[in-house]
This record gives C-alpha cells, structure tokens and sequence, in this order.
C-alpha cells in the first residue's frame, strides 16, 4: 500500500514556520501506518495537506499580544467590572425624612401643631379674660367703696346729735311767760356757762355775732336748707365755714334777754318760721 504521508515540500515552508499534524483521538501524535508497520487496510486515504496549519514559532510575538489585551482589559473591561463607590450622601434628621416620606405622620404632624396653636390660643384668652375680670372686680370693689364713702358721709350728715351733753330743759316750744313779748319760740338746755356748745348736724356757718336779745348767737344751716339757731352764746368759738355734726361751735352764756345761764334752740326750716325743736329732734332720732 501506498504510503500516505506526503513528503515536505521541497522548497520547504518559509523559515521559522512548521506544519502542525493534526492530534489523535487519544490526544497522541498521530501517525502514519507505514511506519507503525500495521496500516488499517481500510483507512480512508489522509487528507491533503490543506488540512495542515503552519506551526507558528514560538517567540516574543504572542507575550506581547497577551501584554496589550490585559492592559485594554485593565483600562476598560478590569475597570468597568468593578463598581465605583457610591459618592456620600448627607441624610438630615430622621424625623423630616420620615414625615416626608410617610403622609399619615406629616398629617399627624401638621393636626399636632394646629392642636398647639389652638390651645396657646386658648391659654391666651384665659389670660386676658382673667385680667379683664380682675379689673372689672378691682373697679367693682373700688365704685362699692366710693359708694360705701359716699353713704357714710350722707349718714353723716344726716347723722344728728343733741346740742349740749349735759343739761336740763327749762322750758319748752310755745310757753308764755311775762318776761317773753310771744310766745317761747325755742327750746332751752339750762347748763352752767362755759359748757361745750355743738353742732346740732353738718353744715355751715352763715351768721355769727351779737343779735339783741338773742344775745351773741350763730346761725348754721343744714344741707336741707333748715337754719339752726343758737342763742344767749357766751363765746363764738366757729363763726363760719363747714362744720360736722358735734363739732363744738361755742359756749353757754347768759347774754340777751335771759335769767340766767343756757342755750336756747330754735329749728326753722328753710330759713323760715321756727317750729317745735324737741318734735324735729325726736323725728330724726333724738330724745332731748
């Protein structure tokens, strides 16, 4: 049998080339039959030559390919696998991020701060509404004490009291007696000269001095007009202005027509006719 194996061209490939035999099914170096010395009979004929591929010769060539593919991979693919850090990010408090991102605390959060402002409202107007009663009390109790000043000086005023302290009536409204030229127009408190003479109420002084047979006499008139008229005076003590009720105004005497030591009394309302001074006395509760 022919032997399969063609011979080397004889020019031979270009220097530094070899042709590469294809492997065996094992993996082996393959072979021809003639020189193993057993060819199978029926082995199809070896391919041509066109199935050889020159051997490349093993040199720098190839390093350096391999050098340039692994630095396009570590400047591209190497650096494209691997992630960049993920730049830092600045997280503000939790509470914004979590009302931000949750509507039912945000919500929860804008009723809070209504709730809030309401009742500051309210605190509020408690306040004022506690000052304005405050002050509305503080004016209530200062009108009732104005009134309360105002009535006692009223009461005052009206307040009476008896012309001397101590005394003995020695004659009466309306008596007749021959040493009178009428009837007795007054009342008379008899009572040793010098004795303290007072303000029957509060008034004014409108007449002092000598007066005929009154003797030295003053004239006060109450806030109702009716004249009060002391006579037979030993002294002047006040012979005008204001005076109060029990204030002293003079003393007793015996001067003017007289028999001896006292005050006589007359009441004349309006300043005009006298009337019963121990009547008026008892209507304004006092019991000569």
């Amino acid at each position: 049998m022919a032997s399969t194996h063609t011979p080397a061209h004889p020019a031979g490939p270009a220097a530094g080339t070899q042709l590469l035999d294809h492997p065996g099914p094992d993996g082996s170096e393959p072979h021809d039959a003639d020189s193993a010395g057993h060819g199978d009979p029926f082995a199809p004929e070896a391919e041509p030559n066109r199935h050889r591929m020159p051997r490349q010769t093993r040199g720098a060539s190839p390093l350096l390919g391999v050098t340039a593919v692994a630095a396009t991979l570590g400047a591209t693919g190497f650096a494209s696998a691997t992630p960049a850090a993920a730049p830092a990010v600045e997280t503000p408090d939790e509470a914004p991020v979590a009302l931000a991102a949750d509507p039912g605390l945000a919500l929860a959060a804008r009723i809070q701060q209504q709730a809030d402002s309401q009742r500051t409202a309210a605190e509020e107007n408690a306040r004022v509404q506690a000052a304005q009663d405050a002050e509305a009390k503080a004016a209530a109790k200062e009108a009732e004490a104005k009134r309360a000043a105002e009535e006692a000086e009223r009461a005052k005023a009206a307040a009476l009291t008896l012309p001397v302290k101590e005394y003995n009536l020695s004659a009466h409204y309306g008596q007749s007696a021959r040493y009178w030229a009428h009837l007795h127009t007054g009342l008379d408190f008899a009572a040793d000269t010098g004795t303290a003479v007072h303000a029957v109420g509060q008034g004014t002084i409108t007449s002092a001095g000598w007066s005929g047979a009154y003797g030295y006499r003053i004239v006060e008139t109450l806030p109702d007009g009716t004249e009060i008229w002391y006579c037979h005076l030993s002294s002047i003590i006040t012979g005008s202005g204001q005076v109060t009720s029990g204030q002293q105004i003079g003393k007793v005497g015996a001067t003017g027509n007289v028999t001896g030591p006292h005050l006589h009394l007359e009441v004349r309302p309006g300043g005009g006719a006298p009337v019963d001074p121990e009547t008026w006395l008892q209507q304004h509760g006092l019991n000569p």
